[in-house]
């Protein structure tokens, strides 16, 4: 009975740390780029620059760097890669951008040269690039049939029609990919818990970056500028409407898998962990990376994890596998991932992770020790 009651107060306490600190502040934001790119980015743009046909170099290059602009995690990228794969982007450039974009994020490639070392930075920034590019290339031929089938449909239904010009569609979603960018780094509210097993949250810090807020103001000036200016009343309800549809789509497997990370947490104390990943074996490497791939890291939260880790004597190969396999995959994006692409595809994505993380770990504890 009591481990029942710490499993549900766990998955509570996992929930509520990640309302108050992320869900605001950055997943709602990326729902309504999601519904704007959804709504008013011309589907013939996607197709011509993500789909199968389309220049290879282009597609991968930007899909594999595109994380470099953008500060989320792996469960706030989803409702932007299911707007591009909705509107027909072919499935490997689409992969190569829902791991980047957790992966490649430039405050979390510095804050971890910074935090863990240099060589660690290095690693994880170079790792992220090949890794995206790879996975994205391997899903593609994996399922290669299937999904020119898929892009032919997108390009047999091809709407032309569009609301607002191509340098006004820009401005419209750069605006909102600003705002989103400044908010999450300007304001921050961080859960203070228990040593409880359940983490139990006791008092709330909010921490300002007033520069960044700055910015978030700006680009909230810009947005409502840009409505009032060239949106009509019609606009907006569909903006909003396929805004809404995302949230169904996501929120529930979303959360449910919040909850159901923090329960797993209660019975799998971080102390196995470390002993565990003490070394460099492939065995170590491996559970590092599927360690990485079950458990929820919000953005730059694995820095100081691993330091802690890393100071009990974790092995430095299995820090780059976390490193690697942790912020691009959750068991919350598992869920979600499988609503939208189906369950083989989400298994392959996650398995060529895991293995790719846990090779590279190996690889490089070698050359580090």
């Amino acid at each position: 009975m009591d481990l029942f009651v710490d499993l549900v107060r766990g998955g509570l306490a996992e929930l509520a740390d990640y309302l108050l600190a992320h869900f605001i502040t950055c997943l709602v934001p990326a729902f309504f780029i999601a519904g704007a790119i959804s709504i008013f980015v011309s589907q013939g743009s996607i197709l011509k620059y993500f789909g199968p046909r389309a220049n290879p170099v282009l597609a991968y290059g930007i899909g594999s760097v595109s994380g470099a602009v953008l500060s989320v995690c792996s469960c706030t990228v989803l409702p932007l890669f299911a707007g591009i794969y909705r509107l027909g982007a072919g499935l490997g450039p689409a992969v190569a951008f829902l791991y980047s974009g957790p992966a490649i994020n430039v405050l979390a490639i510095v804050w971890t040269a910074r935090i863990l070392g240099v060589d660690l930075g290095a690693g994880r920034a170079i790792g992220a690039i090949i890794f995206a590019l790879v996975i994205g290339y391997a899903m593609a031929r994996l399922f290669r049939s299937e999904d020119e089938t898929r892009s032919q449909e997108a390009f047999d239904s091809l709407d032309t029609d569009s609301w607002l010009k191509g340098w006004q569609t820009v401005v419209f979603i750069a605006a909102q990919v600003g705002f989103l960018v400044a908010l999450a780094w300007g304001f921050k509210i961080q859960p203070e818990k228990t040593a409880e097993s359940w983490k139990l949250i006791t008092d709330v810090g909010i921490e300002m970056n007033w520069v960044a807020m700055g910015f978030a103001v700006f680009f909230a000036v810009v947005l409502a500028e840009v409505l009032r200016r060239w949106f009509s009343r019609a606009m907006i309800n569909d903006w909003l409407r396929s805004t809404w549809s995302f949230f169904k789509m996501i929120a529930p497997w979303l959360l449910g898998g919040i909850i159901a990370a923090g329960m797993i947490g209660v019975v799998l104390p971080s102390e196995w962990v470390e002993r565990l990943v003490g070394g460099n074996g492939i065995a170590a490497n491996m559970l590092a990376s599927v360690v990485g791939a079950l458990f929820y890291f919000a953005t730059l939260t694995e820095v100081p994890i691993l330091r802690t880790f890393l100071d009990a004597g974790m092995g430095n190969g299995p820090a780059l596998a976390l490193l690697l396999s942790g912020p691009a995959v959750s068991l919350p994006n598992m869920l979600v991932l499988r609503s939208i692409m189906g369950a083989q595809k989400t298994l392959t994505y996650v398995a060529l992770v895991v293995v790719m993380a846990t090779s590279s770990g190996y690889i490089f504890g070698l050359v580090f020790k």
